[in-house]
Formats: C-alpha cells, structure tokens, sequence
C-alpha cells in the first residue's frame, strides 16, 4: 500500500472555510501539504486556519471571493509567497441560488455562474500558468456533483456550472498532460448545508449531529456520510500514488467511491441518404430511442418501516 505523503506541496483549496471545502483542506495539510484555505467570510478562514495548525498541519488564510481573474491570483500569488510554490488546487468555492426555471432570474443565473464554473476557469488558469512555469507538474482537482452528472429539479444554473466543470476537466487533462498536469473532477456527497434540506436525509442528518452514526443504507446504498468520508480522495489525487489518472470525473461519499462514466453513444442507427422527420418518427422508438436515458438524482431508498 502505497504512502501518501505530500511534505513540500503547496495546496490552494477555494471556498475552504467549512463544510467540505475545510475537510478537504485539514486532509491535504495532514499529509504535509502547506494549504491556502479561501474564504469570504474572515473569520471563517482565520477558524479555519486555526483548526488546521492545531492538528499540526500548516495553513494561511486567503480572504477573497472567487470569480474574478484577480481573485484567481490572488490565490496562486499567496501560496507562492508563503510557500514558494503551487502544487494543487481544489476548486471547491460555490454558491445556490435555487429556483424552478421560470423564476430564476437573471442575478440567480449570473451569481452561480460567476462563481462556480467561471471561478473554476479563472482559478485553474492562474495555477496552470504557474505550474507550468514550475515545469515540475501539478494536480488540479475540480468540485462537480451529481446535479451536473444528472441534472437536478431547480437547479439550472447550479446543473450547467457542474456540468461544465466535468467538461474542463477532460478538456484541460488533454491540454496540460504534456506538462505532467493532472486534472479530475471529483462528485462528492455529503451531509452539507444543502442536502441537509432534502426531506429524506434531514432526519438522518439531524440524529448524525446528536452523535449517531449513519445508517449502512445510507453509507453504502446511497454513498452519503460526513463531508470528512469525501476528503480523503483529495490527498490521494494530489499524490504520486494518482499521477496516472487524469481526465476523469471520480464520486464519493460513505463508505462508496465510484466512477463516473464520460457521456457518449449508447445506440446508433443508419438510413441510407439520411433520414427525414417522418423516418425519424417510425424507426426511433424501436431502434435508437428504445431506451431512454433516466434524468435527475434518485431519491434515496429508504428501508421500509
């Protein structure tokens, strides 16, 4: 069993202050990474911080909201400042603004946008040109989730931003593989400030808070847990022990880890010269469209009663 150990990196992890972004960062600094944690809040950050140096680990605080090419360096420019370097970076900032598409409006769309999918460009830009210019490689590691694999009931903005985000990570793995630059998309899920809102993990949520573990058919069946059960991919995709694996988009969560498969063509059909509404209509059902996709994230099976 390989050990991972990341003495010397430098890390940069956006939207770091809590939830996984913050588990995330205490995982890196644990095998020896020197971490940038990213907040807007700064107070937040600082705690952060804090709580990373008194597990051992070394962190400074960057306060700043992600979206802007000056934030993004921002970011590099402070972890190289500190320590020198820039080795990962885990794009984990973002926002929800939830609305059915009717009545989302311009503002909702633009927030989500700005900070999810083009923070995730700006902050990938600067440190590629960084690690690039470092000519050692590096590891970049883009935050998805199951609303952009799948989509997700009124999230159209947060769908497209995640969706987009698993499309930069197999394009930029073809762009920066020369330079040893390895770029995934992680799918983490977790017991956060919005799953918490779904109906049928709440009460699951709420007994894990009072000191109770999560059931298995949670763990296991559903692949949900603590934003902690996601953090240790990140170590693992930072390290030597992963630099074979780029391009892909990897979930998380509980006791499961899986892989995500790339979209492509499941069935095709020919008609010579090319087809035309009405051939359409009477070949698809029982040929390319026999079977449709599925939409959405599943509900959870709950056991019965």
């Amino acid at each position: 069993m390989p050990s991972i150990d990341l003495t010397g990196k430098a890390a940069v992890v956006t939207g770091s202050g809590r939830g996984l972004g913050l588990a995330y960062a205490h995982a890196l600094a644990a095998h020896g990474a020197s971490v940038v944690v990213n907040d807007v809040d700064e107070a937040v950050a600082e705690a952060a911080v804090k709580s990373i140096a008194e597990a051992g680990g070394t962190a400074v605080a960057e306060v700043v909201p992600v979206g802007t090419t000056e934030a993004a360096e921002r970011l590099v420019n402070r972890a190289v400042a500190e320590f020198g370097r820039l080795d990962v970076l885990v794009t984990n900032a973002g926002i929800l603004r939830d609305k059915v598409l009717w009545k989302m409006t311009d503002d909702d769309f633009d927030a989500v946008i700005a900070t999810h999918l083009k923070g995730t460009f700006t902050c990938a830009r600067a440190a590629a040109v960084r690690m690039r210019e470092q000519g050692e490689g590096g590891t970049l590691i883009l935050v998805g989730s199951p609303a952009g694999q799948r989509g997700n009931f009124g999230q159209t903005n947060y769908a497209a931003a995640k969706a987009g985000i698993a499309a930069f990570a197999r394009t930029w793995s073809m762009e920066l593989g020369r330079a040893n630059i390895t770029v995934n998309a992680i799918v983490p899920v977790a017991a956060t400030a919005m799953t918490e809102t779904i109906p049928a993990f709440a009460p699951y949520v709420e007994a894990m808070r009072n000191g109770e573990p999560l059931p298995d058919f949670l763990r296991k069946g559903e692949g949900f847990g603590t934003p902690e059960d996601c953090a240790a991919l990140v170590p693992f995709l930072a390290s030597e022990a992963a630099r074979g694996i780029t391009g892909q988009a990897i979930g998380i969560g509980g006791d499961k880890v899986a892989l995500w498969s790339h979209p492509q063509e499941i069935r095709t059909a020919y008609a010579d010269g090319g087809w035309t509404p009405e051939t359409l209509a009477d070949a698809f059902t029982g040929s390319v469209g026999a079977e449709l996709q599925t939409v959405g994230i599943p509900a959870p099976k709950l056991p019965e009663a």
